[in-house]
């Protein structure tokens, strides 16, 4: 079942109003064959490197959202179509770049979620440089390790908790 932002937004004002639910600021295009992914959050943090995101995706993702923290790079390209691969294989609902994707069109036609701020064709270096598990900030929003995050059409959501529809 997709879980509508804007249903979550009206149906939790009280939530919005205290910071438990917190939306990040509009700065994301969809890339994915999902348009709306939601589940628990599983970070990293780096640089123009993307071993870590490998790393990550070679796990099982348990219906999780990985969301990296790229520090908004538009120089390369952190996820591209065989990561995006290891996400559906590994069972990810969704992957939220703060920074750029490549092979944008196979990525378009997979079952997962991809936001990112833009597209760049160059490969990262691979050195394994980077933080996982830990708390990142972008768009207005601290998200942390184990926390929901709600996407769609719409925008994306932050929730200390899953949200009941």
């Amino acid at each position: 079942m997709d879980v509508m932002t804007a249903d979550l937004c009206d149906g939790h004002e009280a939530l919005l109003e205290d910071g438990s639910l917190r939306v990040v600021d509009p700065m994301f295009s969809s890339f994915g064959g999902r348009a709306a992914f939601h589940g628990p959050i599983a970070t990293l943090r780096l640089f123009e490197d993307n071993g870590l995101v490998r790393t990550a995706l070679e796990t099982p993702g348990a219906g999780r959202v990985l969301v990296i923290d790229g520090g908004g790079s538009l120089r390369r390209a952190l996820v591209g179509d065989q990561l995006a691969a290891l996400a559906v294989k590994n069972g990810w609902a969704g992957i939220v770049v703060n920074g750029c994707i490549r092979d944008s069109r196979a990525i378009g036609e997979m079952d997962v979620g991809v936001l990112a701020l833009d597209t760049h064709p160059r490969k990262t270096v691979k050195r394994n440089q980077g933080e996982a598990d830990v708390a990142v900030s972008f768009g207005g929003v601290t998200l942390r390790p184990g926390e929901w995050l709600f996407a769609d059409e719409d925008g994306v959501l932050v929730s200390a908790t899953p949200l009941p529809q």
